[in-house]
């Protein structure tokens, strides 16, 4: 069975939720292992709203790491106080584990090879990448990641121009900075899917009345759907299969520029990296990711 961690902002944006969705369901089903999620924004509720909404998709005692010092985002949190709410957690921020601590621990202690899925920003595996041998392994994080995931999976960039800017690599001095040693120091394959892929597959207008996660689009002001990069970069990781995923992969090195979060592509058969482009059109995305979120 393939097994998977998740990196997720969990802050201003609803599609992480809708991602999430897709990725317990796959777990419940035994068609992946989910090790654990480690949230990359954090605010007071980060942990304890995430917990409550695992806890609702029925997956319960799964490792949660958090950047606590990740505070100096901007944007408005529309549904995690409502989730902290309905009572399913009594988790708190200080119950987190160090998001390096446990992806260095969920890597020593895996006996096959882990694919990490990123939906957020890029500090977290970064810190992993420049990480040094501890008492939970003799390996640097280059060495770990080297030996223990097969793949990264990242939802970040814009690359239908070259320069393109996109909120995961641009929004600070931290992410940008990130986001360049990312692509720098990656020993493994990565796939980027970018804002271009998701921005008009709009998901989730037909969750029913009584749906937590319709409460969490409504509360984001998208009870009408929202756009689907999150959702579409997890679907692809699970599918793995990326033709039937409807994807054509662009191999290459990608770049990202820290003075402003630009990225850039040089195309390279059998590089490295790759970013997604969509075969199909739009209705074929939303149609199969609302599938499997009702």
């Amino acid at each position: 069975m393939r097994k998977f961690i998740l990196g997720t902002d969990w802050w201003s944006d609803c599609d992480d939720a809708v991602a999430v969705r897709i990725l317990s369901r796959a777990a419940k089903e035994k068609r992946i292992e989910l090790l654990g999620i480690v949230i990359n924004a954090c605010m007071d509720l980060s942990v304890c709203s995430l917990d409550s909404f695992l806890k609702s998709e029925g997956i319960s005692n799964l490792p949660i790491g958090l950047d606590a010092s990740a505070v100096g985002f901007y944007g408005r949190i529309s549904y995690q106080h409502a989730l902290a709410k309905i009572g399913l957690s009594d988790m708190t921020n200080q119950d987190a584990e160090d998001p390096v601590r446990l992806y260095r621990r969920l890597l020593a202690s895996s006996d096959t090879k882990v694919e990490i899925a990123e939906i957020g920003f890029l500090q977290a595996v970064s810190a992993l990448l420049l990480s040094t041998p501890d008492d939970i392994s003799p390996l640097s994080g280059i060495e770990l990641v080297r030996e223990k995931v097969e793949r990264f999976w990242v939802m970040a960039g814009k690359w239908d121009t070259d320069g393109g800017r996109e909120h995961n690599f641009c929004l600070n001095e931290v992410t940008r900075r990130a986001a360049k040693f990312f692509c720098e120091l990656c020993p493994v394959r990565v796939t980027f899917l970018g804002f271009e892929v998701g921005v008009d597959v709009i998901t989730g207008s037909t969750l029913k009345d009584g749906d937590l996660l319709r409460n969490i689009l409504s509360d984001h002001g998208s009870k009408n759907g929202r756009s689907s990069w999150d959702p579409m970069l997890v679907l692809a990781a699970i599918t793995h299969d990326m033709e039937k995923a409807g994807y054509r992969e662009i191999f290459g090195r990608a770049s990202v520029d820290e003075e402003d979060g630009a990225n850039h592509f040089k195309k390279e058969n059998g590089g490295p990296h790759s970013y997604l482009v969509k075969i199909h059109e739009n209705s074929f995305y939303q149609n199969t990711i609302d599938s499997l979120i009702i």
